[in-house]
Order: structure tokens, then sequence, then C-alpha cells
């Protein structure tokens, strides 16, 4: 319904608990105050009856009513006794003894002649008085009834203590504070955890400081909020990733095209000027022939680097790894290296196995020795290892600036574009040695001393 008050969930349960309780303390105190009414009015009944069994036993020894009456004592007030005959007629009342009228259908009587005896709590006499009746059977249908009347100290005989509903009263204000404070508490964890509701689902940044009670309640809450937070994170730190993984796509992709076009197009030129000119002399097409195969070797290493980083990033669970010995697949490219070089290659390590891809392991040691050989200006490589797969790979060169060696492991850096490019090289080579070291489970740094180094760990396997 339009306009409907929505209550909060404090406010519900507290009404709820509120209702409950006051519920029960008024059943509890509505039952207690009949229970004591009973209890006062049975104790007077047994009082009374108590005459009426001494009236009947000395009707029995043949006294008359009247001496009987004259020297009973009620316990409340003066005592009025009635004998009343198997028909309901009045024999005798010390009351009225004029009193005529049937009693058979008076309740205390009929409660008599079923069940021996009977009471009444309160009713108005046919003289205007108020009395408690009890009333007892005798001999031959004979009902003797003794009625005490509603004095001052009978009503206070008979009034239930008020005690019990102040005691109740009183608990039951303190379980209504309690029952408020409790709900306070739960509520705390319901607004703060439906504040957090609403900004999951506006997509509003969650952080850690929700601080819920201390309780069951607060537990799941707090919980909740910190699985959100780390799903959330999860999320954002995924989204980031593909954001990064596809701005170096984008990156690499541009790179390509910028890397690709200085090769083509000398190869282009060059086709040109032998298409062009076919009387050249054969010296000079020799020159022009080797600058078109010096470029398409250029692009083809730089195809093949871009391979290689593409398959390290888009399928390195697609990698298969087997155990090799490291320290022979390091021999060979050190071998193969030394034929192209003037550079001293010196290499000290023991036996190792490791479990990795070769091409991927060859990449990272050919690379290390090509850009040695290539831009270092040294004359000695040293490749040193332990037994738990620590590599150090040194030259003696001249290094590197300190503000190029944050950036040396990237894409197509070059400190020195020209230089780079007449040497030959891709501008990928020490990219692909980082993956390729980042999926044998390990991490590379480069610093200076006395030339460059890199430090890397690939692990091992024991032999055998």
């Amino acid at each position: 319904m339009a306009g409907r008050i929505r209550l909060s969930f404090q406010l519900r349960m507290l009404f709820m608990m509120l209702g409950t309780c006051w519920l029960l303390a008024a059943a509890f105190t509505t039952f207690q105050y009949h229970r004591e009414k009973e209890y006062k009015a049975g104790i007077l009944d047994t009082r009374l009856q108590m005459h009426n069994a001494r009236i009947i036993d000395d009707l029995r020894k043949g006294e008359t009513v009247e001496n009987i009456v004259a020297r009973i004592s009620a316990p409340a007030g003066d005592l009025r006794v009635t004998l009343i005959a198997a028909d309901g007629h009045v024999l005798y009342d010390s009351r009225n003894p004029q009193l005529l009228s049937d009693h058979n259908s008076r309740p205390e009587v009929v409660a008599a002649r079923k069940n021996g005896e009977g009471h009444a709590i309160v009713r108005l006499s046919e003289n205007g008085g108020t009395y408690f009746y009890s009333a007892r059977l005798g001999d031959n249908g004979l009902v003797v009834r003794s009625a005490a009347p509603y004095t001052h100290n009978l009503t206070e005989f008979l009034k239930v203590d008020r005690g019990i509903i102040w005691i109740m009263a009183t608990l039951t204000v303190f379980v209504s504070i309690v029952a408020l404070l409790v709900t306070r508490k739960i509520s705390v964890s319901i607004r703060r955890l439906s504040l957090f509701a609403e900004k999951a689902e506006k997509g509003q940044k969650i952080y850690s400081g929700y601080a819920f009670p201390h309780d069951e309640l607060g537990d799941i809450a707090a919980n909740i909020v910190k699985l959100y937070i780390q799903r959330d994170e999860q999320h954002r730190e995924t989204i980031r990733l593909e954001h990064d993984k596809s701005r170096l796509k984008k990156q690499l992709t541009n790179n390509i095209n910028h890397e690709l076009k200085t090769p083509v197009a000398s190869i282009l030129v060059s086709l040109d000027l032998l298409d062009d000119h076919p009387d050249l002399p054969e010296e000079r097409k020799r020159e022009i022939l080797g600058r078109v195969r010096a470029n398409a070797l250029r692009l083809s290493a730089l195809l093949k680097d871009v391979s290689t980083i593409t398959r390290m990033e888009d399928a390195p669970g697609m990698i298969e790894k087997k155990r090799l010995c490291i320290s022979d697949l390091v021999g060979e490219i050190v071998d193969e290296a030394s034929l192209r070089t003037d550079m001293r290659i010196a290499v000290d390590m023991p036996q190792l196995y490791i479990k990795g891809d070769r091409m991927l392991l060859e990449s990272i040691f050919r690379n290390l020795i090509d850009n040695a050989i290539a831009y270092s200006g040294g004359t000695e490589i040293r490749i040193t290892a332990d037994a738990e797969g620590n590599f150090r790979f040194s030259d003696n060169g001249t290094g590197v600036p300190d503000e190029h060696l944050t950036h040396i492991f990237e894409r197509f850096y070059r400190i020195d574009g020209g230089r780079t490019r007449s040497a030959g090289g891709t501008g990928l080579g020490l990219s692909i040695v980082r993956n390729a070291v980042a999926v044998h489970g390990g991490t590379i740094r480069a610093f200076n001393a006395g030339g460059l180094v890199f430090e890397f760990n690939l692990g091992t396997e024991k032999d055998g």
C-alpha cells in the first residue's frame, strides 16, 4: 500500500520480543493471581469445613443447633450457619430464621451433594449480605453450610498479594531493556550490512573498515564483507591485468609495425634498385643482395622473438617442461657462440638438471650472450651457478647507465636506437629472457659491477 509506514528491522524485532515478553508476563501474573486467590479461598474453606464437620458431629450427639452455633467462633467475623434438608428447604439459618426458600440450586450445596463438600467464594445473600460459603453433606441428605461475611478482615485475608505483580512488572521492564540492547546490537550488523549491500550494488569501492559487533551475526557479516572485498580486488586485478595485457599487445603490435618498416623498406629499395638497374656491376649487386639478406635475417629474428614472447604470455600452461641437463645446454650454446666472437666465455657450474622447456632455456643464455657480444664492449663473459640453480651472468664491459637499468627488460627499449639497429638486435632479447625465467618460476635482476651483471634462479632437480 502506498504511503505505508515500514518499520526498521530493529523496531520490528523489538516489538515482537516485547509483545511476547509482555504477553507471557501477563499470562503468568493472571495465572498466579488466580492460583493464590484459590489457595487462600481453600484455606478459608478448610477452616469453615472444620466447623461444618464439628456441627455434624454435635448434631449426631443430640445437641441443638442453637447451642452449637453459640459456642462456635468464626475464623473471620461472625459465622452464619444454615441447615438444608434433602429436599432443599432451609431447616435453620442463624442470620435469617424465616429463610424457607429452596437452596438445592446453590452452587456450594450442589457441590456438597455431589462431592461431599463444596464452596462459593463470593455471592450476595438474600438478606443483603455478601458471604463466603462452605457446605458439607451430613446424614440423611442434610447439608450443613457455614458462611463467613465479607468483612474488612476477611477481604484483606482473601486479597491477593500484589507483590507478584510488581515483581513481574519490574522483570518485564528489565527484559524490555535487555531486548532493546540486544536488538540494537543486532541491528548494527544489519544496518552496516545493508549499507555495504547498497554500495556493492552501485559498484562503489568497498573498503575493509566495516566494524561489526563481536557476535555470531557480526562475524558472519564481517566474513561476507571480507569475501566480497577479496573477490572485488581479484576482479579489479583481473580487469587491470587484462587491460595491461591488451595495452601491451597493442604496444607490441605498434612496435612490431615500426620495427618492420625499416628492413622492409630497405629490402624494397634494394629490389627496386636491382630491377631498375640491371647493368650494375657485380660487386654493387652483391652489396645490394647482402643488404637484402641482412634485413631478411633481421625480419626472421624479429618474427621468431615475437613468436616466443606470444607463446610465453598467451599459453604458459601449454609449455611442456622436461628434465634436462642445463650444464650441457649452456656448454653447447657457449661453444657455438665462441665461433662468432673474440670475447672469452668462461663457464663455472656443477652438473645441474632442470625441469624446463629447452627452447626457452636456450633463449635465456643465447640472448644474454648476444647482448654482451653486441653492446658490452668487453673482452670476457663469465657464467657461474651453484647447486641450487642460482645463476650469475656477467661481462667486463662498460655496463649500462643507472637510469636505464630499470627499463632494459622492456620490449623494444633501446639505450641507443641507432646503435642497436646497427648491431642487428630486435629489442626483444632481454624481455624474452625475463619472461623465460618467470616461466621457470624464477626472477632476474640486473646491476653494474665492473660491467653488466644478471642474477637469476631456475631451480634444479637432483641427479638420478
